[in-house]
């Protein structure tokens, strides 16, 4: 089943849009800021971002501000270091890339407010910023050859570019799971092999020697490709399913023929990839967790702590309409559109029930690198 065509979250900025549901990426942003901005002083050490125009891609942009943010951030880090070191502020190229189903209209109908605050806050000592997107798949090629100073992706590369053929004995199961049949997880974990080798590769040609990538994503906390970190979101989601499937809502052979396009590496398999692949020398790769559904706060570390004092069927809702707004356009594509209320009701119960025993959080992965 491939990803690449029907693979996009949830369009508009309706009640169930991404847009609106995307607080659990705008704190991952924020807590990869540290990592982003140690990356650009390493550029700054080689004098790349005092170019006239530096160019920058956000990969998986989707649809929500959270891209302008990392826009807005990336700026203010470069503004800085320039002003430190006496040099003119560069002019700004932006990227933002997505598959071609993705709504690059509602994102590009931010950018008037996304000027105005930039000129606001940057003044006169910023240099011109110009803003395009740039849909395709980032497992092939982009952009010209050695064009590009900056990579940015979060939350996007534990998506693979389709589900593992030959794992049609993963019957009821929609993602790798503690019953799978051992060819499940090596079907996995090699198509994440192809994958993200695929990604260092066209990256490496697109990047200037210097230049540098700074990726999150989703990852696991150990060896065990069925650790409790990175199994139970989809496990409850296929046992909502399940519900479906003996209420007669669904059909066995289309819940038989279902499986995630999706894949959570341990950090060996990441440092393996980037080693044997060559192009790059990683600089640093740090782990975080947060909830699965984070607490809007001014405090960062507020920001990912559970609030016991909110019942776990609210956070059950919370968590369960934010997977909606990143998977629903991919379900209906195989299941239909009908059900789609049921199923998400069904699994915000399925949800609140676990959480009321388990604060089960994500666990994630930031690495910077930079192209040899």
């Amino acid at each position: 089943m491939e990803g690449k065509n029907i693979l996009h979250m949830n369009t508009g900025n309706g009640e169930l849009s991404y847009a609106r549901n995307s607080l659990l990426q705008e704190s991952v942003t924020r807590k990869a800021l540290s990592v982003l901005n140690l990356a650009i002083k390493n550029m700054a050490d080689l004098g790349i971002i005092f170019s006239q125009c530096v160019k920058i891609a956000d990969m998986g942009c989707s649809s929500s501000v959270n891209s302008l943010l990392v826009a807005s951030n990336i700026i203010d880090i470069v503004n800085k270091l320039c002003e430190e070191n006496n040099q003119k502020a560069p002019q700004f190229e932006f990227y933002l890339n997505d598959l071609f189903g993705n709504d690059f209209n509602t994102i590009i109908k931010m950018i008037p407010n996304f000027y105005s605050n930039l000129k606001k806050d940057q003044g006169e000592h910023s240099g011109h910023c110009f803003v395009s997107a740039t849909p395709g798949s980032f497992y092939g090629r982009l952009f010209p050859d050695q064009s590009m100073h900056l990579v940015h992706s979060s939350y996007c590369l534990h998506w693979l570019s389709q589900a593992p053929e030959g794992i049609e004995n993963n019957t009821t199961n929609i993602y790798i799971a503690k019953s799978s049949p051992p060819n499940v997880f090596e079907a996995y974990e090699k198509q994440f092999q192809n994958d993200f080798r695929n990604f260092l590769q066209v990256r490496s040609q697109e990047i200037v020697r210097g230049g540098c990538m700074v990726l999150t994503f989703l990852g696991r906390s150990m060896a065990d490709p069925t650790c409790d970190d990175c199994i139970y979101l989809w496990h409850l989601l296929g046992l909502s399913l399940l519900d479906l499937l003996k209420e007669g809502l669904i059909q066995e052979s289309d819940l038989s023929s279902f499986n995630m396009p999706y894949y959570t590496p341990y950090e060996d398999e990441v440092r393996n990839i980037i080693r044997n692949e060559g192009s790059f020398s990683l600089d640093t790769l740090n782990v975080f967790q947060v909830n699965w559904y984070p607490i809007k706060t001014n405090d960062d570390d507020d920001a990912n702590a559970k609030d016991f004092n909110e019942p776990s069927h609210i956070y059950g809702k919370k968590t369960a309409k934010a997977i909606r707004a990143a998977v629903e356009p991919f379900l209906t594509s195989h299941f239909g559109n009908s059900i789609m209320d049921v199923l998400f009701k069904r699994y915000a119960k399925h949800v609140a029930l676990h959480l009321a025993k388990k604060n089960t959080g994500h666990f994630s992965l930031v690495i910077s690198l930079s192209k040899k």
